[in-house]
């Protein structure tokens, strides 16, 4: 293993956050991160595993270890009639296994096309978009205990899946470090095309038959029109979750604010747009010098070049305050703060 010092960080977050960790090391193997865990001089540090670092917001330099996922490898370890068990690891890039998938006429993935960052970090999220979340699909996954220094493995019901939420991010939240993840895919795709939009971009793009490479291509246009592209504009895509109200809550808010925009959620609660909140609330657009709230889209806080992680952070602060002023939700942030 190779440990670098006073590693610039800048490179590895989406926001361009010009920080430093203490130590880095990238994790290319479960024994790398075993041997990591033997090292007591390393492992009394706080660390911090970092994916594709698009789900993060630096506010400062880490005074402790990055641990770079950089597991490679994705194959077919299982099938039955109907599905295939596909394992990745966990420092793949999501959409190149998203691609992988359409290559190989594998259904499942290709709703969450384009969705940024790692395999490892996917469950950890429960990404979703477009009517699908990743625990739809999710078989299990192998981690090692940090405690005990041993592999384990989580089937989905351990995993605790909810929306935007796992127990890797509450009641196990940093006592695991993820290496793989086994998804459970169709052998013959499963069309979900319950998203509105997904319908009406494939009728501009003209297609005559569906199938899983024109979801996710109608996936890509629509993401690429509605969020701004980290490599020109730094961000973490959405900063916030959307919130859950129970219905009385909503019918409510629904009385005063009659084009609010809402999604079902269960039978006792309805799930609210939080872009529009913030849109509502005034944000969208505005801009601070060197960050703001992307013109296109309120959920998007942005570094236009040379912002200080803190400044988005209060930006944040500032936003969730005037939401819960007008409409007495409270916004939960979607990107870790580091």
């Amino acid at each position: 293993m190779t440990i670098e010092e006073n590693k610039s960080l800048l490179r590895y977050n989406t926001f361009g956050m010009d920080v430093s960790s203490r130590f880095f090391l990238e994790i290319n193997s479960s024994s790398d991160i075993q041997n990591f865990l033997l090292d007591k001089k390393l492992n009394d540090l706080p660390f911090l595993v970092l994916g594709g670092g698009s789900n993060v917001l630096f506010t400062k330099n880490f005074d402790g270890i990055v641990l770079k996922s950089n597991i490679k490898g994705i194959e077919v370890v299982k099938e039955d009639p109907d599905h295939y068990y596909l394992k990745a690891g966990a420092g793949e890039v999501w959409h190149q296994l998203v691609l992988y998938c359409i290559k190989n006429n594998i259904g499942g993935l290709e709703n969450l096309s384009l969705i940024p960052g790692t395999v490892g970090a996917a469950p950890i999220q429960n990404i979703g978009a477009y009517g699908v979340e990743q625990k739809d699909v999710f078989h299990e996954l192998e981690a090692i205990a940090i405690a005990e220094n041993k592999k384990v493995t989580f089937s989905n019901q351990e995993c605790a899946f909810g929306y935007r939420d796992s127990i890797f991010k509450n009641k196990s939240k940093s006592k695991y470090i993820i290496s793989s993840v086994t998804f459970r895919l169709f052998k013959k795709a499963q069309f979900n095309t319950s998203y509105g939009a997904i319908n009406q971009e494939m009728e501009k793009m003209e297609v005559k038959e569906i199938s899983i490479e024109a979801i996710s291509q109608a996936v890509c246009n629509i993401r690429r029109s509605k969020l701004p592209d980290p490599e020109k504009i730094g961000n973490a895509g959405s900063f916030f979750k959307n919130p859950v109200v129970v219905n009385e809550k909503f019918e409510l808010l629904k009385k005063e604010f009659p084009s609010i925009v809402a999604y079902r959620n269960s039978d006792k609660d309805m799930k609210l747009a939080a872009g529009w909140l913030v849109e509502q609330s005034g944000w969208k657009g505005r801009s601070f010098g060197k960050y703001g709230v992307h013109k296109d889209q309120a959920l998007v806080l942005v570094n236009y070049g040379g912002a200080k992680g803190n400044e988005i952070f209060d930006l944040s602060e500032k936003i969730i305050l005037s939401v819960k002023e007008k409409f007495g939700v409270v916004l939960e942030r979607e990107v870790v703060i580091a």
